[in-house]
């Protein structure tokens, strides 16, 4: 009889714990590192790559969380965010707090112990600026929408040095096309949500921007951007001819719902393109790795030593 509300508790407690992390964003985080894995050395070290994605999405989880602490007033304003745990008090706020510390720096430690240093470092390089720097911005500057996609233009970095132990020409373009992406992505969404954001008292571009002509146009160009980046894969020959004609498709795709924002800025070109992006990138990642021709072997990567007892000690200080 017991069984009934346990398990109801048990799904509750997931709940809230999802909400905590913003799970959807870790795991499109996770897809990112997992691409960026893929494209460098393909499957044939199934294990690295598991604590490879295992540990980018605790760093990952770890920072949503922290973001969520220290936005908690905020977000209690605004629609959209005010259901979320720490709000209602489902999840106290020292909770979160220690939850995103430890969650965090867990991950830190996995991926310098089980994936590489180097992708430890680009994890924690990419906690410090989310939670210290984009997330006190967003109240402040629209800038923060470019620091946003510094943040999410490391994870393909992760990917690639735990595969690699380095930092080739691939990785880096896979970078930008996440930075390049992450525009018309978070300014569509800012445009849909622009009341909520000046109600919780966020710093967003269509704030200055209220008719929507640099919202559309920033929108646009960077699709561009995206849009050739992803083609640059096949320009260094690390992708073949299915992936060239499938970022042909979705490029051309992704930049004609942006150039309908920039030419009539509304809520419906701007949810248009907002849904365009989000089946753009994953299309994107898995056609890389379908069709990759990376000659990298992840076997050749030495395993990465354990770090130091001290390097420990600092990562569960920060």
């Amino acid at each position: 009889m017991l069984a009934g509300p346990l398990f109801r508790r048990l799904v509750r407690f997931l709940q809230l714990h999802m909400e905590l992390t913003k799970a959807r964003l870790s795991s499109l985080v996770v897809v990112t590192a997992g691409g960026g894995y893929v494209l460098a050395a393909g499957f044939e070290d199934s294990a690295r790559l598991l604590w490879t994605l295992l540990g980018t999405f605790l760093a990952s989880a770890g920072a949503m969380a922290l973001n969520e602490v220290w936005e908690v007033g905020r977000d209690a304003r605004m629609h959209r965010t005010a259901t979320r745990p720490l709000v209602t008090g489902a999840l106290p706020r020292w909770y979160g707090l220690v939850f995103g510390i430890l969650c965090s720096s867990f991950g830190v430690v996995l991926l310098a112990w089980k994936s590489h240093p180097l992708a430890a470092l680009l994890g924690l390089l990419v906690i410090a600026l989310y939670v210290l720097v984009y997330t006190p911005l967003k109240a402040k500057s629209p800038f923060c929408t470019l620091v946003g996609a510094v943040c999410g233009a490391i994870p393909p970095l992760m990917g690639w040095a735990g595969a690699t132990g380095s930092l080739a020409p691939g990785a880096w373009i896979l970078a930008f096309l996440l930075f390049f992406w992450q525009i018309p992505h978070f300014l569509s969404l800012a445009w849909l949500y622009r009341e909520d954001y000046r109600r919780g008292g966020f710093r967003m571009l269509p704030e200055v921007d209220p008719e929507g002509r640099l919202t559309g146009r920033f929108s646009f160009l960077y699709a561009l951007a995206t849009a050739g980046s992803a083609l640059s894969l096949a320009l260094l020959r690390l992708a073949g001819a299915y992936f060239t004609a499938g970022a042909i498709l979705l490029g051309g795709t992704l930049v004609f719902f942006a150039w309908r924002l920039a030419a009539a800025p509304s809520d419906r070109t701007a949810r248009a393109l907002f849904r365009t992006t989000l089946l753009y990138l994953p299309l994107v990642v898995v056609l890389s790795a379908v069709d990759r021709r990376g000659e990298v072997k992840s076997s050749q990567v030495a395993e990465a030593p354990a770090p130091p007892a001290a390097a420990l000690i600092w990562v569960r200080e920060r």
